[in-house]
């Protein structure tokens, strides 16, 4: 999730291995045949979707941080297969406002594996929203990255634990035991 280049450059700084893990992770799932998809957060021009009373997107909009281009491209590190799965978002989880519980409730799917940038944000709303969907959830805590490190490391020991399993590539890789 969120695996753009702009957002990378902001909130991944200094953490080199989360791309080449996301990637083992998303080659892990095609392997299994398990549904990969690809969440961004992206804008029509002139960014229509903000609210003005929304406190961080309201600052993106003005400083143009998010605006169409360049920035908000996938990684190609991660880029999606010719065929993928890519789910625009204009809110920080996965979920609010977009089609990917129909498009996972279509597909059958009830086991999620998240990673993405940064943890404190997509990763942390959409643990929050698809446990209340009841969806069963593994967060890959070494493809996950945030601008803050104490922060990542408190969501991964203490609070994504409550809602999710958290594990790491080398098992995700193993496939279920």
């Amino acid at each position: 999730m969120d695996f753009q280049v702009g957002v990378l450059g902001a909130y991944a700084t200094g953490q080199e291995h989360v791309l080449p893990n996301a990637a083992r992770a998303m080659a892990a799932g095609r392997a299994r045949d398990d549904l990969v998809v690809h969440i961004v957060v992206g804008f029509r021009p002139g960014m229509p979707e903000v609210h003005p009373d929304n406190a961080a997107f309201s600052e993106l909009k003005r400083t143009g941080r998010l605006a169409p281009g360049p920035a908000l491209e996938i990684h190609p590190a991660v880029a999606p297969a010719a065929d993928g799965v890519v789910v625009t978002k204009h809110r920080v989880g996965a979920f609010l406002g977009t089609d990917l519980d129909m498009i996972l409730r279509a597909n059958g799917v009830r086991d999620l594996a998240l990673c993405g940038v940064a943890t404190s944000g997509v990763v942390l709303s959409t643990v929050r929203h698809a446990a209340d969907a009841d969806y069963r959830l593994a967060v890959l805590r070494d493809a996950c990255a945030d601008g803050d490190a104490s922060v990542h490391d408190v969501l991964m020991e203490r609070v994504f634990p409550r809602q999710a399993r958290v594990i790491d590539i080398e098992t995700y890789v193993a496939g279920p035991a």
